[in-house]
């Protein structure tokens, strides 16, 4: 076959495909299918990738909604935009985390290099596999992680609570601001040692780094980071990872708890900007003491509020708790997280920091009473409340809605909505960015499909 002949067969040829391989958790799960979905979009076949634990979830949480058509049946596949999305999953036989780490790192390999045979055997070579962290990390937070991996800072001692670390881009931090898995007391050894910093001490052999957040957000890490040396990867943003209805929206989800939606009703009876939101996500656990103190300080406000309360940690709530609050506290096991941040009702989110949340929180517009746990959620906890200005930490709910602060909170976190929303549009910093990749992606597979029907001939 002669080199003319190469574009025109290129042309019938079937889209690159790239594959995401994500952490099996909710805060996980979300952004990887959001950006899968962008990608999609664009025109591409996108495999999302987890473990068959997490698509086990996934498809029960699915079953109980019969107006979404989820892809996470294991090769099925939905079309997004221009192109596809499915899912593809690996048998983890375990479903506690020092299992799903052990075998990430004994057995995962293998089972992944199987998987892409057989896509290759199957007609669908993959041109890209995306690896997802174990944390959707911000800018500020890779850059700490960059910095105490490659020897450049050392970390305050936990003993001190005066003293302060300095890195480039953000204001001096304190231990309890720094990334809680970095620290000696940090319990998860096996994740912090041998998963986020390895993944950090070999992150010059990627060929992109993406993260979830936007160029306006952290315009001073992404600045400051390429003079760093030796010089980190350049940052790729590509959020903030939100739900788009163009992009799939209720279509295509990956939700591994069944949402309730009868609370939408009670909202729609309270008035505007009067509800405060209580979540920590789906991976925190709180103790029975901290579940006391929510409920108390939920409870005292004698405000309406509506608090996601997993069905492991219910039965912690005190008693008589639910009848104290009836009619003016709803408590249910799970839900869409953006569906109750839109709500007109809705004035706060009192959120354990996870950074996914905090994007959407962004995204929503919506202040904030920062709760955070460990890991990321102290350093995103800081940002949110210092650095953007758009909410209190550990305060009353009261401080959040109805404080001497509170309408310069809400300004702010509009403001904030407002450039999110400008990046997500059409033409925006994240729609750029992914189209960049896109480009690139179609550039390589263009020139291997043409060399390969070249050289056949």
């Amino acid at each position: 076959m002669s080199q003319e002949a190469a574009p025109a067969a290129a042309a019938t040829a079937p889209p690159p495909h790239v594959l995401p391989v994500c952490y099996p958790s909710q805060d996980h799960v979300n952004p990887t299918l959001r950006f899968t979905k962008r990608l999609a979009a664009k025109g591409l076949l996108v495999t999302c990738c987890t473990t068959s634990g997490a698509g086990a979830q996934i498809a029960a949480a699915a079953s109980s909604s019969p107006g979404v058509l989820s892809s996470g049946r294991d090769g099925d596949s939905v079309p997004v935009g221009l192109g596809r999305v499915r899912f593809k999953f690996l048998d983890d036989r375990g479903n506690e985390k020092d299992d799903l780490m052990r075998y990430f790192a004994m057995s995962a390999p293998a089972a992944f290099a199987e998987l892409l045979g057989r896509q290759a055997a199957a007609g669908r070579p993959v041109a890209c596999v995306v690896g997802n962290p174990f944390r959707p990390w911000s800018c500020a937070v890779f850059s700490i992680y960059y910095h105490y991996a490659r020897g450049l800072v050392e970390l305050p001692p936990e003993d001190d609570p005066e003293a302060r670390v300095a890195l480039p881009g953000f204001p001096p931090l304190s231990t309890a601001e720094v990334p809680s898995f970095l620290l000696p007391s940090n319990p998860l050894k096996l994740l912090a040692g041998a998963a986020i910093l390895g993944q950090f001490r070999s992150i010059d052999r990627a060929s992109w780094v993406f993260v979830n957040s936007f160029s306006e957000l952290e315009r001073g890490v992404l600045a400051e980071l390429p003079g760093v040396t030796p010089r980190p990867p350049q940052l790729i943003p590509v959020g903030p990872l939100i739900e788009l209805e163009e992009d799939g929206g209720d279509a295509v989800r990956g939700d591994m708890f069944e949402a309730a939606d009868d609370f939408v009703g009670w909202l729609d009876t309270q008035a505007p900007r009067s509800v405060a939101y209580a979540s920590v996500g789906s991976v925190v656990v709180l103790s029975a003491e901290e579940v006391a103190e929510m409920a108390h300080g939920l409870a005292s406000t004698d405000r309406p509020f509506l608090w996601v309360v997993r069905s492991g940690t219910r039965p912690l709530l005190p008693e008589g708790f639910l009848d104290a609050v009836a009619g003016r506290g709803v408590v249910v096991p799970w839900c869409l997280q953006e569906r109750l941040q839109a709500h007109a009702a809705t004035a706060c989110f009192l959120t354990h920091c996870g950074w996914s949340s905090t994007l959407e929180t962004v995204a929503a517009g919506v202040p904030v009473v920062a709760f955070p746990q460990w890991g990321d959620q102290c350093t995103d906890a800081k940002f949110l409340v210092e650095e953007l200005g758009m909410g209190v930490v550990r305060e009353a709910v009261d401080a959040a809605v109805a404080g001497p602060e509170a309408d310069s909170m809400r300004a702010r976190a509009r403001s904030w909505s407002a450039v999110a929303r400008a990046a997500v549009a059409a033409g925006g910093s994240l729609d750029r960015n992914v189209q960049a990749f896109v480009d690139e992606v179609m550039r390589r597979a263009s020139g291997r499909q043409a060399t390969d029907v070249t050289s056949s001939g």
